[in-house]
């Protein structure tokens, strides 16, 4: 049995449409992470993704996202400073730290930062708490 198929959970949006980014810069982590994601929740919840921070903060602005998984190694600006440009013109976002790291430090700043989780990629059916 696969990892997506193990996953037999009920759906905690209901019939409300629920708009997520998926930032990452490893194309492999986000399209396994969509696949997971989409056969969880189906047709109510409709993904983005980017590789980039800045990517990110333009994507959350342009599809007023509800939830955003964000790594925090990034090729331009890291996941933390988009993060709070992301929450300064949009308070009421989710964001949960999606990351390799486990260090006290990055589990704090994600904490002062407001986000709504901190999972590690190794994992990931972590996701499935906080969503």
């Amino acid at each position: 049995m696969s990892l997506i198929s193990s996953l037999i959970l009920q759906n905690p949006f209901g019939d409300m449409l629920v708009t997520l980014l998926i930032v990452d810069d490893n194309a492999r982590l986000r399209r396994m992470l969509y696949d997971l994601l989409t056969k969880q929740y189906g047709p109510t919840l409709s993904i983005l993704e980017c590789g980039t921070g800045r990517e990110a903060v333009a994507m959350a602005r342009e599809h007023q996202t509800d939830w955003i998984l964000m790594d925090i190694k990034l090729p331009d600006i890291d996941g933390f400073t988009a993060s709070r440009r992301i929450l300064k013109e949009a308070p009421g976002r989710k964001i949960i730290i999606v990351t390799s790291y486990d260090e006290p430090e990055y589990r704090d700043e994600a904490q002062r930062l407001g986000a709504a989780g901190y999972v590690l990629k190794d994992n990931l059916f972590a996701l499935f708490d906080i969503l």
